[in-house]
């Protein structure tokens, strides 16, 4: 593939724009390449006005771009060269079938750039931890190129909030590393291109978007599994020790030690030092030596939305982890803070169609928390259900649980309640649809309200 003109001319039909700016930047790529374009999102024109305000031809010139919002037609997926859809496109999408009977490539942004870039691929992945591990990595790689001065160039991308990856085409040289973060939707763009990373790190698999897989760990696996499915010898996969069991890599299989007692970290929690081990674990394979990889582990802050510390208040710790957006995430953060009686939790959302055994093990952890505030939503009403249950009825007891509304009223309850010593935690446990946009949406709005806090 040519990727100096490899959209020019082309009929493409981008199928989601979204609001966290990587359909943005895909779409203002591909038309300032000289591709004739259709961006079609089921979102309305109101909805997705931000997005179509960065595309505005008085912020950029670009060509001509059709927009077909609130719905898609099955036209825009026929006599098209190329269908690039979105993350997260229903497996059974009417529309993806529609091009498939007309024998149109269907193909993902990143996994496009992975195959046209030519450069040297890090990929992440793992339903927690990704995130973090992701900028681990390129945090420890970018403080060793700028002490020994190589001219070495990297980059940041995949599932990244406001990057658009595909747009760094004509920026990476064959010579760069790019460093990924890659969802199980993204990789379903490298299985259908039959690549996998040079150097791939699966973090930890657990129950999360069974929703999307109807229920199916095999059919979410398979998707995760791209990233090292199609590696060669030399590639090498980094491992969880639970997920590793379950790899079957063409390349080395490795599994990284702990993190050392004594190396400092600056993030909160047991799993973060697991995380920080395959970031090591990385970085020690491409020869950076551990100076540089203890100094970077001991300032590295939290990644926004990732257990964050946002404000203390009178001897009050907010956090914001709006990112967990399953009952596994919520545990991870109950278990990095304490101590026991002092947590005031923010959880509740919309179901992902978590299995029961999941809600029981959080009401049962629940037992430390000050107090429990729930915000409404389809997931919050299967937790309580399996807080009834015969199995959390002494949980129930034990625990102060309180329904509210709205974030604001989460937070103003939260604040009153609150004394010196205790942390309040926004770690939903469940997806942020229906009072939000997305997650960073909810974030973003804690983070406001914590701040107006006196």
């Amino acid at each position: 593939m040519n990727r100096s003109n490899y959209f020019t001319g082309k009929k493409i039909t981008l199928m989601g724009l979204g609001l966290l700016g990587r359909g943005v930047g895909d779409a203002k790529f591909l038309a300032e390449s000289g591709a004739e374009l259709i961006v079609t999102d089921l979102k309305s024109s109101e909805d997705l006005a931000p997005s179509l305000k960065k595309l505005s031809p008085k912020n950029y010139h670009l060509k001509a771009v059709t927009y077909v919002l609130g719905r898609h037609r099955l036209e825009d997926f026929r006599h098209r060269d190329l269908i690039i859809k979105a993350a997260g496109v229903s497996l059974d999408s009417p529309f993806i079938a529609e091009a498939r009977r007309n024998k149109i490539p269907i193909m993902m942004s990143t996994a496009l750039f992975a195959k046209l870039s030519g450069t040297k691929i890090i990929g992440v992945t793992g339903t927690r931890g990704k995130t973090t591990v992701t900028h681990l990595i390129y945090e420890i790689l970018k403080h060793h190129c700028q002490c020994q001065g190589f001219p070495l160039t990297l980059w940041l991308g995949g599932n990244i909030k406001g990057i658009s990856t595909l747009a760094l085409l004509p920026k990476v040289r064959p010579k760069d590393w790019v460093v990924l973060e890659l969802d199980s939707w993204q990789l379903q763009g490298f299985g259908a291109l039959k690549i996998s990373p040079q150097i791939s790190v699966f973090t930890n698999f657990l129950p999360d978007h069974l929703n999307y897989y109807r229920g199916s760990m095999k059919k979410y696996f398979a998707d995760k599994a791209n990233i090292f499915k199609y590696q060669k010898k030399d590639d090498a996969v980094f491992a969880g020790r639970e997920v590793a069991r379950k790899i079957k890599s063409p390349g080395r299989k490795i599994v990284p030690p702990a993190l050392p007692s004594n190396w400092r970290l600056n993030l909160a929690g047991e799993h973060n030092r697991v995380n920080a081990s395959l970031a090591v674990g990385v970085a020690r394979e491409l020869g950076v030596p551990d100076r540089v990889i203890k100094k970077v582990l001991a300032d590295f802050a939290s990644v926004p939305g990732r257990l964050e510390l946002i404000h203390t208040i009178n001897g009050v710790k907010f956090y914001n982890d709006t990112t967990a957006t399953s009952p596994d995430a919520m545990m991870a953060a109950l278990q990095s803070l304490g101590p026991p009686g002092k947590i005031i939790l923010i959880a509740g959302g919309t179901d992902k169609n978590f299995p029961n055994d999941s809600l029981i093990k959080f009401a049962s952890s629940s037992l430390k928390l000050k107090q429990v505030i729930l915000l409404p939503g389809t997931g919050t009403d299967k937790l309580m259900k399996s807080v009834s249950s015969t199995d959390g009825l002494k949980t129930n007891e034990a625990t102060n649980w309180q329904a509210v509304n709205t974030l604001a009223e989460a937070v103003n309850f939260a604040s009153r309640l609150a004394k010196r010593g205790d942390s309040v935690l926004l770690s939903p446990g469940f997806a942020s649809f229906g009072l939000f946009k997305n997650e960073f949406d909810r974030g973003d709005k804690f983070n406001r309200l914590v701040k107006k806090i006196k």
